[in-house]
């Protein structure tokens, strides 16, 4: 049985649909602006291709398109930490708002009201992706403890089934991050790092509970992204057909960027307001377990980089020299 419900998850996209939309627009656009790029760099390709015969002219249109999908990849990277920033945190902390009972604004009222509740909790933009990142690295030392607990048991033919499990356990907890993110905002924590410690060993000490209510999420999310996926083969096909010399495995590339873009904008945010129910309920009225807290520290750096930095924070957000 589950720790969440699928139906109050639905009334938070529902209460946060300015949020879903600020979504729609940024995921979408960099899907667009990777499409454009992808066919700019086959169009240059085509028109470099047309000095040598149709085989060069082939070869240099495919190589153009990867160009450009490649130089696409790499401004999303260099973007990704001011979309945590201004979008993922923004819409986690309206939605805790709704999930604690509390009345947020609607239309754009509310992106500026969540963003101002993130801008509260991290003064510094840097602050918030330097604890995503470490907070990341904890959470694979976490899922190693739970691998390496389940490699000891006297099971026949476990190694396979692990397997499966440790490539299964890598997708199911790619959002406890942004949850992580979420006991900080819910919180309040003066101290970011230290709340950032506490929130991951209340995730490790609930780590079976977690990762079962993780798994079921992570399915039925793949199922949804998959069938997007299905129905954006046909718009994707349409945009291949104008790309010159019609590159036949741009649509299936293309399909796949809209169903990120659908599973980013929409599936995504679904999944991690089942998420945010199920952690608030199996840590309620829970303190962090001193054996997790040493187990942590033990096996991860990132764990004991946290602490060091929580050790150099002052109130108000400044960093003690």
């Amino acid at each position: 049985m589950s720790d969440f419900s699928f139906s109050t998850s639905m009334a938070v996209m529902r209460k946060t649909a300015p949020f879903l939309l600020f979504r729609m627009v940024v995921y979408f656009g960099i899907a667009v602006t990777w499409i454009l790029a992808t066919g700019t760099g086959a169009g240059i390709g085509w028109g470099v291709g047309a000095m040598g015969d149709s085989d060069f002219q082939a070869s240099s249109t495919i190589w153009g398109g990867l160009g450009g999908f490649g130089l696409a990849g790499a401004a999303l990277f260099f973007l990704r930490d001011y979309i945590l920033y201004m979008v993922k945190a923004g819409h986690i902390a309206a939605m805790i708002e709704h999930l604690e009972g509390r009345e947020i604004p609607g239309g754009k009222g509310q992106i500026s009201y969540a963003q101002g509740i993130v801008k509260e909790r991290f003064a510094q933009a840097n602050v918030l992706f330097a604890i995503d990142r470490l907070i990341k690295g904890v959470i694979r030392a976490v899922t190693g403890l739970v691998e390496g607990i389940a490699s000891l048991l006297p099971i026949p033919g476990l190694d396979a089934v692990m397997k499966f499990v440790r490539a299964f356990l890598k997708v199911a907890v790619g959002l406890i991050d942004e949850v992580i993110l979420a006991h900080l905002i819910r919180e309040k924590s003066e101290n970011p790092w230290t709340g950032a410690q506490e929130a991951l060993v209340l995730y490790a000490q609930n780590a079976k509970p977690m990762l079962k209510n993780a798994a079921l999420i992570t399915i039925v999310s793949y199922i949804l992204a998959f069938v997007v996926f299905l129905i954006m083969l046909a718009p994707a096909g349409a945009v291949v057909y104008m790309i010159p010399g019609a590159w036949s495995a741009g649509g299936f590339v293309f399909a796949i960027i809209f169903a990120w873009a659908v599973k980013a904008a929409l599936i995504e945010p679904f999944a991690i307001a089942c998420l945010l129910q199920a952690y608030f309920k199996v840590t309620e009225g829970q303190t962090p377990d001193p054996i997790w807290m040493g187990k942590l520290e033990s096996t991860s750096g990132k764990f004991r980089s946290l602490g060091e930095k929580a050790a150099g924070w002052v109130t108000g957000g400044a960093r003690a020299t």
